[in-house]
C-alpha cells in the first residue's frame, strides 16, 4: 500500500508541475509535442491532434517537449511561429515559471481542502491571563474575543495569528463580557524568538490563554477548614453540595454566598503509582472522595473563609535535579524568585529561563513553613532532526493544572477561514523552506540533512495510512519543496533557464548553443551529486532503524 501512496503523491505533484509548464504554453500558442508523465519506458500512449500524452513506466519525473529548432528536428516554414524560441522574452519566462508555480499554488488548494473540512474550533474565549503581560488588567477569564480591529473572528486561532503578527501594534478588541459588548485596546508585547534553522521572528503576545483551569485546589496551610475537613492539594472537586463543578470559577461561585453552612464536597485525588504497568511508567490515578467543608462564616473570598485557592504555584512533578537538590518537593507552594514575588507558575519559568546561566534563589512553603534553596539550570546540547545542534536550559519541573476544554463552535464564514488559513500556511511552509534552502549553502546546515525518494516514500507511506488530511498534509509539503527545488538557479532546472534569461535580457542576445549545453552538462552532474547525497542518506536513516530494530530483537 505504501507504494501507492507514493506513486500517487509523486504523480500527482509532477502531473501539477508540468501541467503548469503545458497550459501556459498552449495558451501562448507554442506547439507541445509531447506531455510525458515519468520516465523509461512507455506504458500508455494516447496521440491527440498534434501533442502525444505519454505516461512512462518510472514515476520520478516528467516533461514536456515543445518545439524547437535547436534540438535539431525539422521546423515547417508555417509553425516557425510556434516555436518555443520564437516567443517574446517575457513569455518564455512565464512558460518556465508556470511549473515551479503550480508547485507552490497546489497547496493552497490541499490546505483548503483539509481546512474547509475542519467544521469545530476552539473558540476566541480567554482562559487565563498570563500576570505581567500585555491583556494583563485588559482582558479578563471568560471574555469571548468578537472582532479585532473591526474584523470579525470566530476561532482561537485566527486571534493567535493576529496577535503573533502584530508585535508593538496596539489592537481593538469588541469584546463579549457580562452579557454586554465592550472595547478593549491591547498591545500585545513584542517578544523574540528563536526557531529551527536560526529564523529568528518577532512576534506579538497578549499573555493569555484558551480554556478555564478544571478545579484543582491548592491548600497552603493545614490549619485551614479545607484541610480540617479532609481536602488535600491536587485534589479535582467535582460537586459542591450536590451541584455539579467542573472549572475553579465554577467552585468559586458556588461557594460565593456560603457564610458557614456545611456543604459536602466530592473529588478526585490523584495517587502516584510507581512502576506501573510493569515498571513501564510512572503514573497517577484518581482515587473518589468525599468532605465536609464548613467555610468561615467572615466575609471575604475563597481562599479567605476556606484556605482553598488555585494550584497553579503548587510543584506537582520534581524531576530536575536543580529544584529536588535545593529541598522543593511535590505539593510545595513556590513564593518568591530572587526575593520577588511569584504571582503565577508561568511568571516563575520565564523568569526563570531569562536568566537561565545564573543561580536563583526560590523561596517556597510547605504545610505552611517557608523554605529555600539556590538553584541553577541544568544546560543540556541536542541535536534536532535537521543535524543542527544547540545547547539550552531547561526546567523539567512543573505544576498540575489541567483544562476544562470550551465546547467548540462552528465557524461563520468557514470558506473565508479555509482560504486564509491555506494561503497563510503555504507562505509558511515556504518561507521555511526556502531559509532551510539558504542555510544549506550557507553551510549552517549539514548536507546530511537532505532526503531523497525513500524518505518520500516512508513519508507518503505513513500519512496515507493516518488518514487523508494527513496525506494532503504530506504532498502539499512536498509539492512546495518541488516549487522551490526547480527554482534554484541550476541549468537542467527551470532556474537554470530563468538564469539564462535573465542573462538573455543583459545581453539583447540568447547566450550561445554550446555555452547553454556545456552548463546544462554541469548543472545534470551537480544534481546526480545531490541526489546520491540525498539516496545515501535515506540508506543511512534506514540502515540504523534496521540495526536497531536487530539489536531490540537481540536483547
Amino acid at each position: 500500500m505504501d507504494l501507492v501512496y507514493f506513486v500517487v503523491l509523486v504523480s500527482s505533484l509532477i502531473f501539477v508541475h508540468e501541467l503548469g509548464h503545458f497550459a501556459l504554453a498552449k495558451a501562448f500558442g507554442v506547439k507541445v509535442i509531447t506531455f510525458s508523465l515519468g520516465f523509461g519506458p512507455k506504458i500508455l500512449r494516447i496521440r491527440g491532434k498534434e501533442t502525444e500524452y505519454c505516461v512512462g513506466l518510472v514515476p520520478l519525473g516528467g516533461f514536456v517537449k515543445m518545439l524547437e529548432a535547436s534540438r535539431g528536428e525539422a521546423v515547417l516554414p508555417e509553425e516557425r511561429r510556434r516555436m518555443f524560441e520564437a516567443q517574446a522574452l517575457w513569455k518564455r519566462v512565464a512558460i518556465v515559471l508556470a511549473g515551479p508555480v503550480m508547485n507552490l499554488l497546489f497547496p493552497v488548494l490541499l490546505y483548503f481542502v483539509v481546512f474547509a473540512g475542519q467544521r469545530r474550533f476552539v473558540p476566541p474565549t480567554v482562559g487565563v491571563v498570563l500576570p505581567a503581560h500585555a491583556a494583563d488588567g485588559r482582558l479578563v477569564p471568560g471574555d469571548r474575543v468578537l472582532a479585532v480591529d473591526g474584523e470579525e473572528i470566530g476561532t482561537w486561532a485566527e486571534l493567535a495569528r493576529i496577535v503573533q503578527r502584530s508585535p508593538g501594534r496596539a489592537l481593538s478588541l469588541r469584546v463579549f463580557r457580562d452579557h454586554g459588548y465592550v472595547d478593549v485596546a491591547v498591545t500585545p508585547d513584542e517578544v523574540v524568538e528563536k526557531r529551527e534553522l536560526d529564523i529568528v521572528e518577532r512576534v506579538g503576545q497578549l499573555g493569555i490563554l484558551p480554556n478555564l483551569p478544571r478545579a484543582v485546589i491548592g491548600i497552603p496551610h493545614p490549619d485551614l477548614p479545607a484541610w480540617r475537613a479532609g481536602l488535600r492539594t491536587f485534589d479535582m472537586v467535582t460537586q459542591v453540595g450536590g451541584r455539579p463543578v467542573t472549572r475553579f470559577v465554577d467552585l468559586e461561585a458556588v461557594m460565593r454566598d456560603n457564610r458557614g453552612e456545611n456543604m459536602p464536597v466530592t473529588y478526585f485525588r490523584p495517587r502516584v503509582v510507581e512502576q506501573a504497568l510493569g515498571g513501564l511508567v510512572d503514573m497517577a490515578v484518581f482515587d473518589a472522595g468525599v468532605a465536609n467543608l464548613t467555610p468561615d462564616p467572615t466575609p471575604g473570598d475563597l481562599a479567605a473563609r476556606t484556605g482553598i485557592e488555585p494550584a497553579d504555584l503548587y510543584a506537582a512533578v520534581v524531576p530536575d535535579r536543580a529544584l529536588a537538590s535545593a529541598g522543593l518537593q511535590p505539593g510545595d507552594k513556590v513564593l518568591e524568585l530572587d526575593e520577588v514575588q511569584v504571582p503565577a507558575w508561568s511568571t516563575f519559568r520565564e523568569r526563570l529561563t531569562s536568566a537561565a546561566d545564573r543561580p536563583h534563589q526560590v523561596v517556597w512553603s510547605r504545610d505552611g513553613r517557608r523554605m529555600s534553596g539556590t538553584i541553577r539550570l541544568r544546560r543540556e546540547q541536542w541535536t534536532d532532526e535537521l543535524g543542527q545542534q544547540f545547547d539550552r536550559y531547561v526546567l523539567r519541573t512543573t505544576h498540575w493544572v489541567p483544562y476544562a476544554a470550551e465546547a467548540l463552535v462552528e465557524h461563520a464564514a468557514p470558506v473565508r477561514f479555509a482560504l486564509r488559513r491555506a494561503l497563510s500556511e503555504t507562505q509558511d511552509v515556504a518561507r521555511f523552506i526556502a531559509v532551510g534552502f539558504l542555510r544549506l549553502l550557507e553551510g549552517r546546515l549539514s548536507l546530511s540533512s537532505l532526503s531523497g525518494p525513500i524518505t518520500i516514500y516512508d513519508v507518503a507511506g505513513e500519512a496515507g495510512a493516518r488518514g487523508g488530511d494527513d496525506f494532503a498534509w504530506a504532498m502539499a509539503l512536498v509539492s512546495i519543496n518541488l516549487g522551490l527545488l526547480n527554482l534554484l538557479p541550476i541549468p537542467v532546472l527551470d532556474g537554470g533557464h530563468l538564469l539564462f534569461f535573465s542573462i538573455e535580457a543583459l545581453l539583447k542576445r540568447p547566450l550561445p548553443l554550446r555555452v547553454r549545453e556545456v552548463a546544462s552538462l554541469v548543472g545534470m552532474g551537480l544534481l546526480f551529486l545531490l541526489m546520491g547525497i540525498a539516496f545515501k542518506n535515506d540508506v543511512d536513516r534506514r540502515w540504523d532503524v534496521i540495526v536497531g530494530q536487530i539489536k531490540e530483537l537481540l536483547g
